[in-house]
């Protein structure tokens, strides 16, 4: 799965999540500011893709800046906070224990997205 989103500065957005989360920037297909398609890899698997918003009726992802959000499962989280904290995410939840076992956080991007990342990796299919 590829969670998509759109940005109103996608250049700075994509540098935010590099800096911040960890990103890994795989590519960035631009004119100028205008991004209209990146890849970026969260390195324990899986990614995003993200563009720049159009004023273009005819687009087929008339996506919102600042409407996405996304849970991420990540290994080192009071690491990965700090360095989200440092990189000028805003905090909505600071690093708590779950009751069901997770120890996560959530956090906004410059463009308001939510990122909420945790130790809970779901729960196994049934067999």
């Amino acid at each position: 799965m590829w969670p998509t989103l759109r940005a109103r500065d996608a250049r700075r957005l994509i540098r935010f999540l590099v800096d911040a989360f960890g990103f890994e920037e795989v590519v960035v297909s631009a004119d100028g500011d205008v991004v209209h398609h990146a890849q970026l890899r969260w390195p324990p698997g899986g990614g995003i893709m993200l563009g720049s918003v159009r004023d273009d009726p005819a687009d087929r992802w008339p996506l919102r800046p600042g409407t996405f959000g996304a849970y991420a499962v990540a290994e080192d989280l009071d690491t990965l906070y700090a360095r989200a904290v440092a990189a000028g995410a805003e905090v909505v939840q600071e690093v708590r224990d779950t009751d069901y076992g997770s120890r996560d956080f959530l956090v906004r991007d410059p463009e308001g997205n939510r990122w909420s990342f945790g130790t809970y990796r779901g729960e196994a299919a049934p067999a």
